[in-house]
């Protein structure tokens, strides 16, 4: 079950829910009791390794320093 990170507008906590993805934009009440909450957007970190290596770039195009900002 996914969980959630909402942050309490009355008394500034951040408190995670497990709940069902369906579920995640319901109302949820801090552990102190507060109603006003809002749920936060959350990053998802994915580890691993990658399968293949990147693609060479072509030359001469774009990037700080491959267009020549740098400088």
């Amino acid at each position: 079950m996914p969980r959630y990170e909402y942050r309490c507008r009355t008394c500034g906590d951040t408190f995670e829910m497990s709940r069902p993805m369906a579920e995640s934009s319901d109302p949820a009440a801090c552990p102190s009791g507060h109603d006003d909450t809002v749920k936060l957007l959350s990053t998802v970190a994915v580890g691993g390794t990658a399968s293949a290596p990147a693609p060479p770039r072509a030359s001469g195009g774009g990037g700080c320093c491959g267009g020549g900002c740098c400088g």
